[in-house]
């Protein structure tokens, strides 16, 4: 009898696109949603790359270098070096997006059957990654009290077994929007360091960070043997059609053995690699305008959300997510009937259960992520359904009295 593999089995839905199939079935009932489930910004990709790919004079459509083409990796190179990462072309392998560039390192510094530490609440994605690479996932678990900081180092190092080669972090989070200090990676580096655990580092929201200077793994002393660095230029430059991102390190054996499965898949995306040449030769004075609105954005949901009844939301200092508790008896249960059974002015909202970001089972059943990649007009409306939603919901978990004192009193629009 025909069957399909264990690991295809295993592979988990996507989280943030789970509940589409009722978002599309919404939509031709004619209803607006607003699609805050997923990190697709609305800004416009730089006007500059556009033009670069569509005047490029390509007469052969040819395979480039493995690695990507030496001339953007120069360029890349030269925008880490602006951001006083230690890095010269040679240390730079061109993917297919940053998903490439995570199971590359999974490939590349794990044994099937070895074990990887990662923070949780993670990016849901990397499950299905380490499921393709055979690769076990040891969470340590981040709360929402503490505003998702790092865990205790001691949580860590009572989860370390000899099958641990290493832990993954992503700074700022997706999907907490958590950005982590100079202490916090200067503390995880030093337990791979004395460990020997590479510590891989997603640093897809550099350019977003709010309240703070960005810090990457990279710029730690003693971080060259130890650090890989998964990159893409997916939301830097509100490019995530494209598909180029990036795996960086200085460790010279790390990078040979990745070299060889980014020769497997023979080059990544020519015409991507155009357009992210002339992103890169933008000036730093571009990210001003982005970085802008999106901390405007990051400011109305939050103070949207904490005004909400019942609803508790740390304010993230980076990235374009929040991760909020609700006071629904579950997430993707309340976001299922916000796209069949409830509308508000004939609109509705498409958000994450936060279920799919954890990795021990029962948590994040009462937790969203939401993506303020919607410009500020369509936030504020979205945010007002969520409000009325959160009202009528009939499982809500808000004590009758004050849920009705609650309805009684007028919303904002």
């Amino acid at each position: 009898m025909l069957k399909v593999s264990q690991r295809g089995q295993d592979m988990p839905v996507s989280p943030f696109r789970k509940l589409a199939p009722y978002a599309e079935a919404a939509r031709q009932q004619g209803k607006i949603v607003y699609p805050l489930n997923i990190g697709q910004p609305d800004i416009e990709t730089p006007a500059a790359a556009m033009a670069a790919m569509r005047t490029a004079d390509v007469r052969v459509l040819g395979y480039s270098h493995g690695a990507g083409t030496e001339s953007y990796r120069h360029k890349l190179a030269a925008y880490y070096q602006r951001a006083n990462l230690p890095v010269k072309f040679e240390d730079i392998i061109v993917t297919t997006g940053g998903s490439e560039a995570i199971l590359f390192a999974l490939l590349t510094c794990l044994n099937p059957g070895d074990e990887i530490i990662i923070p949780e609440p993670f990016y849901g994605t990397y499950t299905a990654f380490a499921i393709a690479a055979g690769v076990t996932i040891v969470p340590v678990t981040a709360r929402i009290e503490d505003g998702f900081a790092l865990p205790p180092l001691a949580d860590f190092e009572r989860v370390i077994t000899p099958r641990t080669r290493a832990v993954l972090i992503c700074n700022p989070s997706n999907p907490t929007g958590y950005v982590y200090s100079r202490a916090e990676l200067e503390s995880i580096l030093g337990l791979c360091q004395v460990h020997q655990l590479y510590l891989l580092s997603d640093e897809a929201y550099r350019e977003f960070c709010y309240d703070a200077p960005y810090v990457s793994a990279l710029q730690l002393p003693g971080a060259g043997p130890y650090v890989v660095v998964l990159d893409t230029i997916s939301k830097r430059y509100s490019a995530c059609g494209a598909r180029i991102g990036a795996l960086v390190t200085l460790n010279k054996e790390v990078y040979t053995a990745a070299f060889r499965f980014a020769q497997m898949r023979v080059s990544p995306p020519g015409l991507g690699m155009l357009l992210a040449e002339a992103a890169a030769d933008l000036p730093e004075s571009y990210f001003d305008e982005s970085k802008a609105e999106y901390l405007a954005r990051r400011d109305l949901t939050v103070a949207r959300l904490q005004a909400m009844p019942g609803v508790v939301c740390p304010r993230p200092g980076g990235a374009f997510y929040v991760l909020a508790h609700l006071p629904v008896d579950d997430s993707e249960t309340f976001g299922q009937w916000l796209l069949e059974s409830f509308s508000y002015e004939n609109q509705t909202l498409m958000l994450s259960p936060a279920n799919g970001f954890y990795h021990t089972p029962g948590l994040g059943r009462q937790e969203v992520r939401i993506a303020y990649v919607l410009n500020r007009t369509d936030l504020a409306a979205a945010l007002t359904c969520l409000e009325h939603a959160l009202r009528g919901y009939p499982g809500r978990t808000m004590p009758q009295s004050a849920a009705a004192l609650e309805i009684a009193a007028p919303l904002p629009v």
